[in-house]
């Protein structure tokens, strides 16, 4: 199959490239060569180089700064991912891509106050120019009227790259105590994770023997995280602990103390409730979702060459 794959400069293409080249021929833009905030661009590439399958992970994903650049996130963002869809439509293909937990406001909560899981259809309400715009692009995916697969995930990270968990690690090092905000939740997700359950359903679909009805059986929109939830707090703890565990830690852990997400200002809103629910994924693919802390235990154990 031949794929076309955006952003191989960002966590989640990056981890892609490599599996998916395994078994499949996969045109890899560099932003030189694809500009994604260029929708004449992106017609053209797609229509010179027809591919048999579009994934696009590729995304304007600085939240904070989106705040000051609109225009320029939305055409990444917003844009750019109904010109693929659009493309696709024509060519009678698919695409896949990537949404955020940002189209939600966060407060989902039972009568208790209790924090509950989002699932795919409820109502969306981003806080922040980012998650707006993320929301417009799969509108524009689904509007086109072409075979797609919108796959929302939440709290990204890898050891590529610039996120969260390489932040924690540089700053662990550096410093005696930690303060991470501890009243915002979800499910910390790898690269890894999301990566690998993708390369499962390509080849769910090149398995079919019939892609028209397999796509006609599965499109949508799903969710794509890990297992269970924890705080920002939570979060960094955990790392530290399996940090020191392999070694990736060279002094003693520091201290992390929980702050409140208001004592930690930023130019764009989160949502406190970023939780996903995962089990129309699991039950439409067959998908093993891991927990997020055995999710980290894998990204972070050695590789093999």
């Amino acid at each position: 199959m031949k794929i076309l794959l955006t952003g191989t400069t960002g966590q989640l293409g990056h981890t892609l490239l490599p599996l998916l080249s395994q078994h499949h021929e996969v045109i890899a833009p560099t932003r030189a060569e694809l500009d994604l905030s260029d929708a004449v661009a992106i017609a053209a590439f797609v229509g010179d180089c027809k591919p048999d399958l579009i994934i696009n992970p590729a995304a304007y994903t600085a939240v904070d700064k989106a705040e000051t650049e609109p225009a320029l996130a939305h055409a990444i963002n917003g844009v750019a991912p109904g010109v693929f869809a659009e493309q696709a439509k024509k060519l009678g293909i698919g695409l896949i891509h990537y949404s955020t937990d940002y189209v939600y406001d966060g407060s989902l909560r039972l009568a208790n106050g209790d924090l509950v899981s989002y699932t795919e259809d409820a109502a969306t309400n981003p806080l922040n120019v980012y998650g707006k715009t993320k929301l417009a692009g799969e509108q524009a995916i689904i509007t086109s009227g072409c075979q797609y697969l919108i796959f929302r995930t939440s709290w990204v990270y890898s050891t590529f790259g610039k996120n969260f968990l390489l932040t924690m690690l540089r700053l662990a090092n550096e410093r005696d105590e930690l303060r991470v905000v501890s009243d915002q939740w979800g499910a910390p997700t790898s690269a890894d994770s999301i990566a690998s359950t993708t390369v499962d359903i390509v080849g769910q679909l090149c398995q079919s023997n019939d892609a028209a009805q397999w796509w006609k059986a599965h499109q949508g929109i799903y969710h794509l995280t890990t297992k269970g939830r924890t705080s920002w707090c939570g979060f960094t703890e955990e790392i530290l602990r399996q940090a020191t565990v392999s070694g990736r830690l060279k002094k003693t852990a520091p201290i992390v103390t929980g702050i409140p997400a208001v004592d930690y200002p930023t130019p764009a809103q989160r949502p406190v409730n970023s939780c996903l629910d995962t089990t129309r994924l699991v039950h439409a693919f067959g998908i093993s979702v891991p927990t997020w802390e055995v999710a980290l235990a894998t990204c972070l154990a050695p590789k093999q060459k």
